[in-house]
């Protein structure tokens, strides 16, 4: 073919909000499962009339949550950056929905060009379980303290061997993670805590999670988080929190790109 010939592929960023409680995850599956992947390709497809792959800035677990995932996709069909939003959304279920499209050159990667992932964990700490938010939080009947769930956090802030909170089946090639933030808030019932870091291992926020609601409970002191820091063992930390409460809640990427600001969460969850 000759040179004059050759399509240029156009690449899109997009932000994708989602309601993982119907999903067995974000990744498409070989068998017949419903995962975020496949109903978001097969709408991109529609709207472009050939078939889309979209590459993800994180896959995440069935149950979980997202308010900005980004993707990003590559196709020789042009069309406006609302078109593309609305056709896709036109074509999803309810509980997905993209929030933009943003152009991007031919070196963006939403995996791999990301410089930070956040995540917010959300726990509902009352005696009897919400009927309402069963599905976008996590419970814990025993009374936690979060001064102290807040202090064993901090306690993880930094550059660190994180093999004590990564899955037995985690597929990363090295444990090291750097966090730079942890942010606990409390309103009433409600206990969250927000982490940011160059990337997350799996089932990370999910073991730390986990992790302080031990030391919240009184069941560990607060010294108990360092020594499983420190002893990169997973059989050390605590059990694994279940999805429930956990939201992707921002990626962030070099500021040539442009990309919108994240989505956040509104009501008892506000910071």
């Amino acid at each position: 073919m000759a040179a004059d010939q050759i399509t240029k592929m156009n690449k899109y960023a997009a932000c994708v909000e989602y309601d993982g409680s119907a999903f067995s995850g974000w990744q498409a599956q070989k068998h017949d499962v419903r995962t975020v992947q496949e109903v978001l390709e097969k709408a991109l497809s529609k709207v472009a009339n050939e078939p889309v792959s979209i590459i993800t800035a994180g896959r995440t677990d069935a149950r979980v949550h997202a308010t900005h995932q980004v993707v990003h996709f590559e196709t020789d069909v042009e069309r406006t950056e609302f078109s593309w939003c609305r056709g896709t959304n036109r074509f999803l279920d309810e509980d997905v929905r993209v929030h933009w499209v943003h152009p991007v050159d031919d070196e963006f990667h939403a995996r791999f060009g990301a410089l930070t992932r956040s995540y917010r964990f959300i726990i509902n700490n009352a005696k009897i379980p919400s009927a309402l938010f069963r599905h976008c939080s996590t419970h814990e009947y025993l009374t936690l303290k979060p001064e102290l769930m807040r202090e064993a956090g901090k306690l993880l802030i930094g550059t660190h061997d994180f093999s004590s909170f990564r899955a037995a089946g985690c597929q990363a090639n090295s444990p090291i993670r750097t966090l730079i933030d942890f942010e606990l808030y409390t309103k009433d019932e409600w206990i969250w805590f927000d982490v940011r870091a160059n990337a997350f291992l799996q089932h990370m926020i999910r073991n730390i999670a986990g992790t302080l609601i031990d030391v919240g409970s009184g069941e560990r002191d607060l010294a108990w988080m360092a020594e499983v820091l420190a002893a990169k063992d997973r059989t050390k930390a605590g059990t694994t929190a279940k999805p429930n409460g956990l939201y992707l809640m921002g990626v962030e990427y070099p500021e040539q790109y442009q990309m919108p600001t994240s989505n956040k969460l509104i009501g008892f969850w506000s910071d």
